[in-house]
């Protein structure tokens, strides 16, 4: 894929968490797709590398759940080769009734069309406080 169609593919499917479309979102990743997450496991028990069915099991707890979707705005994307970095923010009132609004940077990595591999960056304090509530 060119860089400026696997920057269109993780705008897609960034799109489909404001719309509570997690399947879609699942559908977007490869079937040996990861999703590594920032932090330490001790402290932070969401950090690590999850399988494509481990992070659909994480949200589809979350994003359904939330009042109006999760969204997650890109702020820059800079593409070369498979790999698209991106600059985003969350915004979403969770089922807990709790305001999540993180800052994020993605690394994804495009394969065929579907994305293998998301590295998330994120305020890990912020999300164990807001998920605690």
């Amino acid at each position: 894929m060119s860089i400026e169609a696997n920057k269109k593919l993780v705008a897609e499917f960034f799109a489909h968490f404001k719309r509570k479309e997690v399947q879609q979102v699942l559908d977007k990743l490869t079937p040996d797709a990861t999703w590594w997450i920032g932090g330490k496991v001790e402290l932070f028990p969401l950090a690590g590398t999850k399988t494509k069915a481990e992070i659909g099991e994480i949200l589809f707890q979350l994003v359904p759940s939330s009042k109006d979707g999760l969204a997650i705005t890109p702020h820059g994307m800079v593409a070369e080769g498979d790999k698209v970095a991106v600059e985003a923010e969350s915004y979403g009132v969770l089922g807990n009734g709790r305001t999540y609004n993180n800052l994020y940077h993605f690394l994804i990595t495009v394969r065929d069309g579907k994305i293998s591999s998301v590295k998330e960056y994120l305020d890990t304090m912020h999300t164990a406080d807001v998920l605690k509530g």
